[in-house]
């Protein structure tokens, strides 16, 4: 049954609900799902995820043209949803997105808890969509773009690669033999199930990496990038990274009354598994003396000389250091803790806190160390994240209304503009070593910034 402005619900031949819905001036609203009229299939013996049931026949590829020139009235239902870990930007990215949806006539459906939300969802079980779903209007959202998080909550489930502890109850028979199961069928059922259009899905290289899948799918997606660390391809920019570099900023220069107080050097722990954007943007911002990043393996004694120098040099008698969670010394490994995640990640943390202690060794100094980690992640946006935020948002809501899925927003060269998904597949971004970092002295280092982008690269 089709949805229509109003809440009409139609139960007749397409041709009649498209001479029903046809706007007088020939610039209707887009429905992605209706490009060309199937054969007459029963409902629940098709598999594609995506199309308009309306008496019995399926309507997912009528010509475009026809349909921006008919469909107008059809209400359409979009789904957004935000995965891994928060940022700050994630409500205003949430509200703007629904602002733009509802004021176009159609309507936002949120999953709640990232992809784990369609993936524990009954769709014949009325209290597991209400506990995995929420209907999303300008009244819910009106205030949410003023405190950081996500209202919609969020985690990092990959529903291709569930373990057997994790599968949901009414899904159980299904988890037959060991290792992890793969219930993307059951995702798909669920969005057809709860009449989702098109999927607007927040997260970072993790969560977009499980949109591209549904994509290949068949389900419409469009991309939006968030990480704190700044490492997903296809944009030089992703929501969270401004505020995380700022808090980063602040918490050093807070800290360092207390390192000059008591003459120590200072060790102080950034996100960065991966890449070191962070920590080296943070360092160089903040005029640090030394930053160790996720690319660059360190000499421990070769830093413990530095920093005796710097200390030595320093009037106020203490040396500041930052580093990266995924830093490596050149001896050793990453510090892992924990079981594997959905995405083959362990939990990192605690470098800096071995790194202090190896440097309390060979120099005697007292150190502080200070381990920033999710005080860079709370709170809310600073102007920058909030103004991209807004912006994409309302960019994923008109490429969605207009039909045009398998995109993913992005930032490239100062100007906004959107890249195939698939970028997404290129892995993830790192540090341009040779453009930004002196490996010897093991600090940041910019060659050159003419030509360089906001966030040099």
């Amino acid at each position: 049954m089709a949805r229509v402005k109003g809440e009409i619900a139609i139960e007749r031949p397409v041709e009649e609900v498209f001479d029903l819905v046809a706007d007088e001036r020939n610039e209707p609203r887009f429905n992605p799902r209706l490009r060309q009229v199937e054969k007459t299939i029963p409902q629940r013996s098709r598999s594609a995820v995506g199309s308009t049931h309306v008496s019995g026949i399926w309507c997912s590829r009528l010509p475009t043209e026809r349909v921006r020139a008919r469909a107008r009235l059809l209400a359409m239902r979009f789904g957004v949803l935000t995965g891994g870990g928060d940022v700050p930007g994630l409500n205003p990215c949430i509200k703007a997105f629904v602002t733009r949806i509802d004021a176009a006539g159609h309507e936002v459906i949120g999953i709640r808890r990232g992809w784990a939300g369609l993936l524990e969802c009954d769709p014949d079980d009325p209290a597991s969509v209400a506990a995995n779903t929420q209907m999303l209007d300008v009244g819910s959202v009106r205030t949410i773009d003023r405190t950081g998080g996500t209202m919609l909550h969020t985690s990092r489930t990959n529903p291709a690669n569930v373990r057997a502890s994790e599968v949901p109850p009414f899904l159980a028979a299904r988890a037959d033999g060991e290792g992890t199961h793969d219930f993307t069928d059951h995702v798909l059922h669920a969005i057809e199930q709860l009449g989702i259009d098109a999927l607007a899905p927040i997260g970072g290289d993790d969560t977009l990496s499980y949109a591209l899948r549904l994509h290949d799918e068949g389900v419409p997606v469009v991309a939006i990038p968030k990480t704190m660390d700044n490492d997903v391809h296809g944009t030089d920019y992703c929501i969270g990274f401004s505020t995380a570099v700022t808090r980063g900023v602040q918490f050093i220069h807070n800290l360092r009354t207390s390192s000059g107080s008591h003459e120590r050097i200072a060790v102080v722990e950034l996100f960065g598994r991966y890449s070191g954007e962070t920590s080296l943007i943070t360092a160089y911002l903040a005029g640090v003396d030394r930053s160790i990043i996720s690319e660059v393996p360190f000499d421990v004694d070769r830093l413990a000389t530095l920093l005796l120098h710097d200390k030595a040099q320093n009037p106020s008698r203490y040396a500041m250091l930052t580093v990266s969670e995924g830093a490596t010394p050149k001896s050793g490994d990453l510090v892992l803790s924990g079981e594997a995640d959905a995405y083959g990640h362990r939990k990192l943390g605690g470098i800096g806190l071995l790194l202090g202690e190896a440097l309390k060794e060979r120099t005697g100094e007292e150190i502080i160390y200070q381990q920033v980690a999710y005080l860079m992640r709370s709170g809310s946006p600073d102007s920058l994240d909030l103004m991209v935020a807004t912006n994409y948002a309302v960019m994923a809501a008109d490429l969605a209304l207009e039909g045009d899925s398998g995109r993913m927003v992005s930032l490239r060269n100062g100007t906004y503009t959107t890249v195939p998904i698939s970028a997404t597949r290129e892995g993830v971004k790192r540090v341009d070593v040779d453009e930004l970092y002196d490996v010897d002295e093991y600090r940041p280092k910019l060659r050159h910034v003419l030509g360089k982008p906001m966030f040099l690269y």
